[in-house]
């Protein structure tokens, strides 16, 4: 049975991006002082900003382009946060099973995103 999706935090896409955002959060506590206004603030931000802009998107459903639109942001930092979970691993901050962890779980919100984006007419608002 599907649930009724009634706002973005019901879109399985926004949970995996929540989750994946919370563990960055919570491994990152642990890097370097000195990466503090760069490495970790700038995967913290990519990270969380997922959720925010498939916030933004929902609210930008009565047009199908606004909507997709936000989602494509979305997908954008999903990507961004790759980039820097590439670069803590290769810094030492992320041991290997870390890694595929959090890029596993960053892959997964970028399916679930293109998932919506290949069909975005489902969500949005009827004229």
């Amino acid at each position: 049975m599907n649930k009724q999706i009634n706002r973005p935090q019901d879109l399985e896409a926004y949970k995996v991006a929540y989750k994946l955002a919370m563990e960055i959060f919570r491994v990152s506590k642990a890097w370097p002082a000195e990466e503090r206004y760069s490495l970790t603030d700038q995967i913290r931000r990519s990270s969380r900003s997922v959720c925010a802009n498939l916030s933004e998107s929902w609210s930008k459903r009565r047009y199908i382009a606004h909507f997709t639109s936000k989602l494509t942001d979305a997908d954008g930092e999903n990507l961004e946060t790759q980039t820097w979970l590439n670069f803590a691993h290769d810094c030492g901050y992320l041991d290997d099973s870390a890694f595929n962890n959090l890029l596993q779980g960053s892959e997964e919100v970028g399916r679930l995103l293109g998932g919506i984006l290949a069909k975005p007419e489902t969500f949005c608002l009827k004229a």
